[in-house]
Formats: structure tokens, sequence, C-alpha cells
């Protein structure tokens, strides 16, 4: 093989318009998806703490957020619910006229266009604050499944095209496809939290969502941040229970199982850049420590890199714009 000075790699580096050409990685915002919160009450827009730029609207608010998103070229939203009462079980998650429920109709009326993708989950619903019903101290799977189909049915019922399990309780993505095909819901998808951490990255988004553990916490049940291979086995089942679409979260602690995920298996594959990647952006770029444009496409570009079909993100309206120019 030629080698220097004949190959200079530099060559095809010189101009924007060659980098550009020659780019392996493209964002597209058209495969980003874009976290929304909606909480009860009228007139809410009230921004969250720990997580600059991001709001949590009443479903009254949602109609020019959304008008907002769809502007900007992003195709989907995955929604997020605060109730206005918790119980032992979670049963505000699957209220037809639960805060999500409503937030969906709003949506549909407003931008039918837009994908709606639903987080089918019960922390935010239940007094435990864990993501199933617990019995006896302990999160209960086969209970939890139980319910959590319910929730995925008022979620389609309300026009959801997508739910999105993320409880990681065994066998929910069997149960929730059967209902919904039982329901005559065999077109809403199913975007699953298949390998869902024990992360610390998720600490904004539990004030955000008001989900913190009452008792314990979340590794019974999310993986263990040593795992891969279990991380594989848990997409196999997930595929196999039929879900559309499979998941790694969170993205950048994580970018080698996401590129295992995706020599392993050829599904569409989703990767979540969650609260706490967000939060440490928006503290450093508000200190003058980095460039929050350019660290923030960085962390996109090495996700999409990896192998993710989409991100989830809530940079996504700024990505938007940037992407733009």
């Amino acid at each position: 093989m030629a080698g220097f000075p004949q190959v200079r790699l530099r060559r095809l580096r010189q101009n924007v318009a060659l980098r550009r050409m020659i780019s392996e990685t493209k964002l597209d915002i058209r495969n980003i998806i874009y976290p929304l919160f909606v909480t009860y009450g009228e007139g809410v827009k009230q921004e969250i703490d720990a997580m600059p730029g991001i709001f949590r609207f009443s479903v009254d608010k949602l109609s020019g957020e959304v008008s907002e998103i769809a502007e900007l070229g992003i195709g989907a939203i995955l929604l997020f619910g605060l109730p206005p009462t918790k119980d032992e079980i979670g049963s505000s998650a699957f209220d037809p006229q639960g805060i999500v429920q409503q937030a969906v109709r709003g949506i549909k009326s407003t931008i039918p266009e837009l994908v709606v993708i639903t987080d089918v989950c019960l922390c935010e619903y239940t007094t435990s604050g864990h993501c199933g019903v617990v019995l006896n101290g302990e999160v209960d799977n086969d209970k939890t499944v139980e319910i959590l189909a319910k929730v995925a049915i008022s979620h389609a019922e309300a026009g959801a095209d997508v739910v999105a399990p993320s409880d990681m309780m065994d066998g929910r993505v069997k149960a929730i496809r059967e209902r919904l095909d039982d329901s005559g819901y065999q077109n809403v998808a199913i975007m699953s939290y298949s390998a869902k951490y024990a992360s610390s990255f998720y600490g904004p988004f539990r004030e955000a969502a008001n989900c913190s553990p009452q008792l314990g916490d979340r590794r019974g049940y999310q993986m263990n941040p040593a795992n891969i291979r279990e991380a594989l086995r848990e997409v196999e089942q997930d595929i196999a229970e039929g879900a559309d679409i499979v998941m790694v979260k969170p993205a950048l602690a994580y970018l080698d199982v996401i590129s295992r995920v995706r020599a392993t298996f050829n599904h569409p594959l989703a990767a979540y850049n969650v609260s706490g990647e967000y939060s440490m952006v928006k503290a450093a770029a508000r200190n003058g420590w980095l460039d929050e444009r350019e660290v923030t496409l960085e962390i996109l570009t090495a996700i999409k890199r990896a192998g993710a079909d989409i991100i989830i993100t809530y940079h996504a309206k700024e990505v938007a714009e940037w992407l733009s120019k």
C-alpha cells in the first residue's frame, strides 16, 4: 500500500464542503424524538429547575408547543404524565380521562401527523414511586404486567401511535402486544425500553416527573450497569415478544451497548440521551466551560455513530434549529 507522502489523509479535510461530502455519520432531525412532560391544572408552563429549557405543560398549553415542534421538523414526541393523585397500583395511569390520555387526544386534534409515543410505566402514578405494584416490599412482576397492558390499551384508545413500556418487567412486551391485537390495535407499535440500566443519570428526570422511589431503589428490575451480555438477552427477548423498536437507555455512557445491539440485531434501535446527560451539558455551558452547540452535536453524533437509528433527546428543539442553518 502507498503511504505518505502520496497518501495524505488531510486532503479531504481541507474545507467544509469536502468534510461534509465524506461524512460517515449524519444527524437528521427526522430521526429525533422530543420528550414532553404533561401535568394537571390549567395555564401551566413550569420550567424544571434541574433541566433548564424543559417545562411541564398542562394540556391546554400543549397546542402551542406541539405546533412549534412540528414546524421545526421534529416528527415525534414522547409523553410523560404527572397525575393529580397517586395510589398503590397507579390507577391514574390507565384512567381514560388520565393526563396522558387527554394530552394524546389534544395533540392528535391539533397536529394529527405528529407521531405520539407514550411512556407506559407506573412510577409517576404509584405512591411508592416504583415502576410497578409493590407487594410485601417487592415489585410484583406479573401483577404489574397486567396493569401495564391496561395502560397501553388506554393510550391506544386515546390515539397514541406508539406505546413505550419503560418498566423493565419480564414479559410485558408480549402481554401488551397480545392486548393491543385482541383489542383491534394491531397497528399501534411498541417501542420497548429493552436495555434500561439502573443509572445515576436519571436524577433530573425524577425531579421533572416527581417519581423518585419512596423505598429502596430500582436495581431489582433495571439492569446492572456492569452488564452487556444481559442487555443482548433483554433485546432478544423483546424482539421475540413483538417489540417493533428496541431501546438502550441511557445513551452516552452506554455507547458500547448500542454498538453491540446494532451489530447483533437487524431491528430498529433507539437510544435515550437522558436527563442527566442533558443537564450536565446545560450546567457546563452556563458556566462557560464548553460550547453547548458543539458538544451537543458531538454527543448526538456519537450516539448515531454507535448505531442508533433513533435518538430521544431533550436537546431536540435546539438541534432542529442548529441543523437547519
